[in-house]
């Protein structure tokens, strides 16, 4: 061959390697890492069937799980370039966008009442006003945080008003058994074993101000390839219709994950988790925006950022999901 035909070769593939096929080739990521929670059922089916594995076994792209004990850590995770994919409520996911936490948010799991104001069985606590000077545990940038500051507001109280005790979930439904605290932000499957197993009572319940549960992913892995984000959107929707089809196996896994016993998972599954949706639409956006609105008259987001348009930056509705 000779010398002009082997630079015009070089020159050829000097272009495609720049195309975005050919970049996306070069660049495929070595392994894909995202987070299971037991807020999340979903994606405990997810991880259990392996349907990521097999999904990216061609590609010879590892899935590599890390388990999200509330949305704060999943959304630190992914802030810290951990994690690709993370499960959060919606309205975290807001304040931690406002935050500079570069995430987008992709897909909804399911559509939850997992979190109300819970006091211990004897507990002379039954409305929000009665909160005033007590001590509250609870877990900052997550949903049930949120859903105590909103509920503050709405009896005329703030944080001011009560003593945050700062508690992962699982511990601050222990501090609310042991007496260590006079109310707890409580968030399934814990608040349903508190309920159950200890007598605990939710006191304030308001479907309506749980926002939804979001799937995130770090917006720099949405950039550089958007194809394997379309994929493990397709295999998240296998697995939310799945687990619509086979209840029993969701329990299951829920109660493998958790330890706890089927009636524990029963309460939260069948009565406080809806896992019909799936797209990120106007409903989403309207309950998301509303949280935001009401934490920005509570002085948690500062005044002069633009919920809005926050809320437009986070959501990307873009990415295809299948149409069967």
């Amino acid at each position: 061959m000779s010398r002009i035909s082997w630079r015009g070769f070089a020159a050829v593939i000097a272009i495609w390697a720049m195309s975005p096929l050919g970049a996306s080739a070069a660049d495929a990521p070595k392994e894909i890492r995202i987070d299971w929670a037991t807020y999340n059922p979903v994606s405990l089916i997810l991880k259990q069937k392996g349907m990521l594995e097999k999904e990216f076994a061609k590609d010879g792209i590892r899935i590599i799980w890390v388990q999200s004990a509330g949305s704060n850590k999943a959304l630190e995770f992914l802030n810290a370039g951990s994690i690709d994919f993370g499960s959060s409520a919606g309205s975290a996911a807001l304040v931690a966008r406002i935050n500079g936490n570069p995430i987008k948010s992709i897909y909804i799991y399911s559509r939850p009442e997992w979190t109300a104001l819970v006091a211990a069985k004897d507990s002379k606590i039954n409305t929000v006003a009665d909160l005033k000077g007590k001590r509250v545990a609870v877990t900052r940038g997550t949903d049930p945080h949120i859903f105590l500051v909103r509920a503050l507001l709405g009896a005329g109280l703030s944080e001011k008003d009560i003593t945050p005790v700062l508690l992962q979930h699982a511990d601050g439904k222990i501090a609310l058994i042991r007496g260590d605290v006079d109310a707890w932000a409580g968030l399934d499957p814990m608040m349903a074993q508190a309920e159950i197993e200890d007598g605990a009572r939710l006191f304030y319940r308001n479907a309506d101000a749980n926002t939804w549960g979001i799937l995130n992913v770090r917006e720099q892995f949405l950039k550089d390839h958007p194809q394997i984000v379309q994929r493990v959107l397709a295999t998240y929707e296998e697995a939310r219709k799945y687990s619509l089809a086979n209840y029993d196996e969701l329990k299951k896994a829920l109660v493998v994950a958790t330890k706890l016993p089927d009636v524990v998972a029963d309460k939260q599954l069948k009565e406080r988790t809806e896992l019909t949706y799936n797209r990120i639409g106007k409903p989403q956006r309207d309950s998301i925006l509303a949280a935001g609105v009401a934490l920005q008259q509570a002085g948690v987001i500062d005044p002069k950022v633009d919920v809005k348009a926050a809320l437009d930056s986070l959501v990307d509705d873009g990415v295809p999901l299948p149409t069967n």
